[in-house]
């Protein structure tokens, strides 16, 4: 592997609620990786499941790691806006609490956008089930990602994103139950031009029966919500999107591997 010509700061954004199930795992795939500069902001949204006294314990452990605790119950759009506000790194990588990352998924990842002069970056992932086995599902990428582009469809996996951010003008997250990832980096990608797909599978994402990504009806809601209110285009071509985004979905954003 090519070495990094410089080692900046990497802020890992994890909001959490109730999954002590899951966090020891997640924290232990960011102390494993390969490239060391990194802080975890851990924001736990009134847990009540000890999942938060399990991330403290960490945090006293390792110094990069911090655990802040919402005063109220407040959703992951509010946590992740939280994390955001306390991180101080040049660039944000995100992670939720019960998903995980392969060792060399920052080094890889930073050295891929050192070398392409980019700015913002994702990469494909696979599914993973409630024991971290693989059910043969991956995420593909595309090679170049703008604003227009993800008004089609959201085609980055939250916890593979990273860009840079200027720590003068954090940019954040409208606060929404569903989907403000995605409204994050649609907010993100007006100011950031060069997006970038990376062609490799570095983190593993987590299929849980009760997890509020699966609900397909309060997404479809939130979806044509952040196109109609926040992104003000009008319903003929919020429609428009849903649908586009719906096929891309069905026919082409996952490859199923064999074993």
């Amino acid at each position: 592997m090519s070495i990094l010509i410089y080692n900046p700061l990497i802020s890992v954004i994890t909001p959490n609620y109730n999954n002590s199930k899951y966090i020891s795992k997640t924290i232990e795939s960011v102390l494993s990786q390969t490239y060391q500069n990194w802080e975890m902001i851990i924001i736990d949204d009134c847990s009540n499941d000890g999942s938060y006294e399990i991330a403290l314990e960490y945090s006293k452990k390792d110094s990069r790691i911090c655990v802040y605790c919402m005063n109220n119950n407040k959703g992951s759009a509010a946590c992740r806006n939280k994390a955001i506000e306390l991180s101080k790194g040049e660039y944000l990588a995100f992670l939720d609490s019960d998903d995980l990352w392969l060792p060399e998924k920052l080094e890889k990842q930073l050295l891929f956008m050192e070398k392409n002069n980019c700015d913002f970056s994702f990469t494909e992932y696979e599914h993973i089930n409630e024991y971290g086995k693989t059910i043969g599902k991956k995420a593909k990428i595309i090679k170049e990602l703008t604003y227009q582009k993800l008004l089609f469809h959201c085609f980055t996996g939250c916890l593979t994103v990273m860009y840079k951010q200027d720590l003068n003008n954090k940019i954040y997250s409208p606060d929404i139950l569903n989907c403000n990832d995605y409204a994050l980096f649609l907010k993100v990608l007006k100011n950031i031009k060069n997006g970038m797909g990376f062609a490799e599978c570095l983190a593993k994402y987590r299929i849980c029966s009760n997890s509020l990504s699966r609900k397909k009806l309060s997404k479809i809601i939130s979806y044509l919500y952040i196109m109609i209110n926040i992104e003000k285009i009008n319903i003929f071509f919020s429609t428009f999107y849903l649908i586009t985004n719906q096929i891309i979905k069905i026919f082409w954003k996952y490859k199923y591997l064999t074993s």
